[in-house]
């Protein structure tokens, strides 16, 4: 009888209409996205405005760290949820709360793991991630606090991941919501209120997260499928094993952001040393533009996060019209949100630059300058982003991982070495939108293979791409 209704319940996938469906899967998700982008955001608004672009360039030097962080987290709460998931269709209950157990514990272990090296090495660290002597004090303030915070980021992470697999995607997302509002009116009293700079919102980020973590915890007795034991947090190696692996795509996207930043800080500093701007400058203004772009980029990941039990179940039912009309909607969307985006970037960069304190003449020209030319080209990610999910969701993995790395590692960093090499900051900000252009053409024709092979699907026919 269990069978059978859910059976049911997962009829609607071939019933209800597109557009229905998008929205019922998409808006959590990429409400989440956009909320864990606010965090980092906030922080930065109130310290440009309390502290100054010093203090935002300080964030800038520390991103890396955070974004390591993330990649850590994500290896562990993807690979956790699939292999928990995987365990409750095979209706191996019992292996599920194990599952979720050594996930847990795992990512307790790597969280305070990452602290201890991070506050031991972080001179190092943070010299490495292009802190320079002017910027390098607000630096070390901000990421020795934020850092803490690390072991409730994997820890909400893993859960809030298992929570939305067990069927309640809305707790999920309320317990983010609440360390991400409780962060903006901390924010606002320890920055503005108490004058504490950068470190204050660091405060601010840590007590949000770790509201968000112990709102995530207080869901676990709540379970409907498994029953949680404290034993089953006992390390068992053929649970790690079968679990670890499955996140690592997750883990390599987010290294290569990494990469990728520590990559461009000290291309910013070396090319900014060079030109009117100074090093300063370039750090702090090109950290905003990061993530503000980081919001068109989390709605992106939304979209193709909602669009993948969509295109996941109707391939495996064989329905191949509604995998393509699924696809094509979701870029549509994805395009024209990413174009809107891309000309309030164009159109009002100053306004936008504005939010996040006051600078010099200096700074806000090269902050609009940012906006305009390494951002012309962020209509291209309707396209890009949403295609890799969609790779993922039909069992074409290196597709998935090729059309995800294409944009950062592929196209970006030779980019900017090339492009900075020749025509210094001028040439690190085309690097924006050349690799844009590139992934763009290669993940087109990726994507035409795959439409033409799932034609050939449907139309009974088989075809290798």
């Amino acid at each position: 009888m269990d069978e059978e209704q859910g059976k049911n319940r997962l009829m609607f996938f071939e019933t209800e209409t597109i557009g229905r469906l998008m929205m019922k899967f998409s808006i959590p998700a990429i409400i989440s996205m956009i909320v864990n982008s606010v965090y980092n955001i906030v922080d930065q608004i109130f310290i440009g405005q309390g502290v100054g672009y010093l203090g935002n360039a300080a964030t800038t030097v520390t991103f890396p760290l955070v974004t390591i962080s993330m990649a850590i987290s994500t290896l562990i709460a993807d690979g956790c949820v699939a292999y928990f998931s995987l365990k409750l269709g095979e209706k191996k209950n019992d292996e599920a709360a194990r599952t979720m157990g050594n996930g847990t514990l795992c990512a307790l272990l790597a969280g305070i793991a990452i602290v201890l090296v991070a506050e031991f090495f972080m001179p190092p660290i943070l010299k490495l991630f292009g802190a320079i002597p002017s910027v390098y004090p607000y630096a070390v303030s901000y990421g020795r606090i934020t850092i803490v915070g690390v072991p409730f980021v994997c820890v909400s992470m893993t859960v809030s991941s298992l929570i939305r697999a067990e069927g309640n995607p809305r707790y999920a997302m309320a317990s983010v919501l609440a360390g991400c509002v409780t962060n903006i009116f901390l924010d606002a009293w320890f920055v503005m209120g108490l004058k504490w700079g950068v470190a204050g919102a660091a405060w601010a980020t840590v007590i949000g997260q770790a509201l968000n973590c112990a709102i995530a915890l207080a869901y676990i007795p709540r379970f409907r499928d498994i029953k949680f034991r404290l034993e089953n947090m006992r390390p068992r190696g053929s649970i790690l094993a079968g679990f670890l692996p499955l996140g690592v795509s997750s883990f390599f996207t987010q290294a290569a952001a990494a990469v990728v930043q520590i990559c461009m800080n000290n291309m910013l500093v070396d090319c900014g040393k060079q030109s009117i701007f100074g090093s300063e400058i370039p750090l702090a203004a090109f950290g905003i533009v990061m993530k503000v772009n980081s919001i068109i980029v989390g709605i992106m990941v939304g979209l193709g996060i909602g669009s993948q039990p969509i295109v996941g179940y109707n391939y495996g039912a064989k329905n191949f019209a509604r995998v393509k009309k699924t696809y094509l909607r979701t870029i549509l969307v994805g395009t024209i949100v990413a174009s809107v985006g891309c000309a309030c970037f164009q159109l009002f960069p100053q306004a936008i630059v504005s939010i996040f304190g006051q600078g010099s003449a200096l700074y806000n020209q090269f902050a609009v300058l940012c906006f305009r030319r390494f951002l012309c080209t962020v209509f291209l990610l309707g396209l890009i982003i949403p295609s890799g999910i969609f790779f993922q969701s039909i069992g074409k993995p290196v597709k998935a991982i090729i059309s995800t790395m294409s944009r950062s590692l592929l196209f970006f960093i030779p980019s900017m070495y090339f492009l900075g090499g020749r025509y210094g900051l001028d040439g690190v900000l085309w690097a924006g939108p050349v690799s844009d252009v590139l992934a763009m053409v290669l993940v087109s024709v990726l994507a035409a293979g795959e439409m033409r092979r799932i034609t050939a699907l449907e139309h009974g026919e088989s075809l290798k791409v």
